[in-house]
């Protein structure tokens, strides 16, 4: 298992991370706890969650359970806390039974924090990120209209990054939290973190959880250059494309019990276009006998600006086949069929 630089924080996290977002929903509690224990031992030091999940399906009754059963792990094996790096989130604007759907603020930082330490029953969160930005977001398909000329006025704008950010400076100085990081977030918005936080001496935003895959590569261009002359690491959520570039929706596949038997659209990737994409990332896999699981992620090693690649497993047998990912090195000559793919491809959702 390779191991990556957090930011400048000085941690190394493995360059695959466990993603519990299906942790309460279809993936019950104890098979939840069986793959916290695989995934620590085949090397795994990164788990990620947030204070919304589980998902798909989402709702007010479940929300926070996915922490809860990470919790009730943590405190049947206290003396393991330290093995690993816990990393969570607080949601913001636009969930109405979290908080009343407000957005994210200097006044619902200590309270989330507060409430995601109780279900996760540990003394301190390792990475506390912003799920999504105040002002909105290019991610989650938003980018084919986002207009930012909408957003509130800069100083406004810049007002409300720095309270987060001394609020969250409190929640260090308290030992809740050790580290900050975004997700789903723009390159104009992670350098007006860094510039306030160098600024001000607040604390410096370590990683960014964006989307990325060989589907979603919109992380390659103005955010890359970011990563590269900050050192701040991608942790790429989505690495399968909810399950895509696995195989098993082929032909009009829907496993029971799969995300698109819950949400066929598999918000907003299902397009006219992505049947023909995934066929011609399989075609690459077979020309050079590999598993598309592990081609996806072994890709995903290859790039630069990537810090970990948060996959998510609903049963054992899938963790173990993701796992399989970490002893697979893309040749030259795949890695020149995928570039091709992707110029034949690209943005299929």
């Amino acid at each position: 298992m390779q191991m990556r630089p957090m930011g400048r924080t000085g941690i190394q996290l493995s360059e695959l991370c466990l993603g519990t977002m299906t942790f309460g929903s279809s993936t019950e509690e104890v098979d939840a706890h069986a793959q916290i224990d695989l995934a620590l031992s085949s090397g795994i030091n990164c788990i990620d969650t947030a204070e919304l999940y589980p998902t798909a399906p989402m709702s007010a009754e479940t929300q926070g359970d996915t922490e809860t059963i990470i919790g009730r792990w943590n405190a049947k094996y206290p003396h393991r806390r330290g093995d690993y790096i816990l990393a969570t989130k607080h949601a913001g604007d636009g969930v109405r039974y979290i908080r009343g759907g407000g957005a994210i603020s200097a006044q619902s930082i200590p309270d989330a924090i507060e409430g995601s330490l109780k279900r996760l029953q540990t003394d301190y969160i390792d990475l506390y990120q912003l799920h999504w930005p105040n002002r909105g977001s290019y991610q989650f398909r938003q980018n084919w209209q986002f207009d930012p000329s909408q957003q509130p006025p800069r100083e406004q704008v810049l007002d409300d990054l720095l309270s987060l950010l001394t609020a969250l400076q409190q929640q260090v100085d308290k030992g809740n939290i050790r580290h900050v990081g975004l997700s789903n977030e723009s390159a104009w918005g992670v350098m007006q973190y860094l510039q306030l936080a160098e600024q001000y001496g607040l604390p410096r935003v370590a990683t960014i959880q964006n989307e990325y895959s060989l589907l979603c590569r919109l992380y390659d261009t103005d955010m890359a250059e970011v990563a590269a002359h900050e050192d701040i690491g991608l942790l790429a959520f989505s690495p399968l494309a909810t399950g895509m570039l696995t195989g098993k929706y082929r032909r009009g596949q829907i496993p029971a019990g799969s995300r698109k038997s819950v949400q066929p659209e598999l918000g907003g990737r299902q397009t006219d276009r992505v049947d023909a994409t995934l066929e011609a990332y399989f075609e690459v896999a077979d020309a050079f006998g590999l598993d598309p699981v592990h081609m996806a992620l072994a890709f995903c090693r290859t790039r630069p600006f990537m810090c970990s690649a948060i996959f998510g497993a609903t049963s054992l047998p899938q963790l173990e086949r993701i796992l399989g990912s970490v002893d697979v090195v893309l040749s030259d000559a795949c890695l020149e069929a995928i570039d091709k793919t992707h110029r034949a491809h690209p943005m299929p959702f």
